[in-house]
C-alpha cells in the first residue's frame, strides 16, 4: 500500500494525522479513546482526531 501524508495539526510523528492511500482510501493516525462505551469487533478500531484537523484538511482541498 503506497501512503501519503494530507494533513497533519503538527510537524512531528506523534500527532493526528491523515494520510491517502493508493487504495482509494484514508488512514488515520490519533488516540485510542477507551472511554467510549461501544463494542468494535475485534478487527477494527476507533481512532479519535481533534475537528481542527478535518476543518483543515477540507479548507486545503485534500479531503
Amino acid at each position: 500500500m503506497k501512503v501519503t501524508k494530507l494533513v497533519s495539526t503538527c510537524d512531528i510523528k506523534d500527532c493526528p494525522t491523515i494520510y491517502a492511500t493508493d487504495r482509494g482510501t484514508f488512514l488515520v493516525q490519533g488516540e485510542t479513546p477507551t472511554d467510549h462505551g461501544l463494542q468494535i469487533p475485534a478487527h477494527e478500531a476507533l481512532v479519535e482526531i481533534p475537528m481542527e484537523l478535518i476543518q483543515k484538511a477540507i479548507r486545503d482541498n485534500l479531503i
